[in-house]
């Protein structure tokens, strides 16, 4: 047991970067395929969690000491509030996994203002399906995609 769960925190870990590689991780060092969805969840909303909370404080701290003079483009900040006019946090949410990283739709759901409890509730739904969906993908094809080095004997 306690191996196993040695094993998942890299999984954990990778997934709080970006989400695939959770399942990827997960595949790759032959855990079952219910450690890397929880896993693979646990590290998501990891992230998730630290930049709702504390995602304020980072852009105090860092971002506006880093980058003090910088210059918005109007014309792309109307796009951003175009997109989260017609999509919104569901919308964010969802596309979490895929296009952006845990951390990326974090940010973007925490910049426009969206709620800390509706956004841990719609990232966790959206990572539990994404889990479920790109492990089950990765597990269930991956002996057809991967090299020979990778494949579950």
């Amino acid at each position: 047991m306690l191996e196993e769960i040695l094993k998942a925190l890299p999984v954990a870990l990778s997934s709080t970067v970006k989400f695939i590689f959770g399942p990827l991780g997960g595949y790759a060092l032959q855990l079952p395929l219910i450690t890397t969805i929880c896993a693979t969840i646990v590290g998501a909303m990891t992230s998730v969690v630290a930049f709702t909370f504390f995602g304020d404080w980072m852009r105090a701290k860092i971002v506006d000491r880093f980058f003090k003079n910088r210059k918005v483009d109007p014309q792309k900040e109307e796009e951003r509030k175009m997109l989260w006019k017609k999509y919104g946090l569901p919308g964010t949410a969802f596309l979490m996994p895929l296009i952006l990283t845990p951390i990326g739709g974090t940010v973007l759901a925490v910049s426009f203002g969206s709620s800390k409890k509706r956004i841990l509730m719609y990232m966790f739904i959206s990572a539990t399906f994404w889990a479920i969906v790109l492990s089950s993908i990765v597990y269930f094809f991956g002996n057809e995609i991967f090299p020979d080095f990778i494949q579950k004997k």
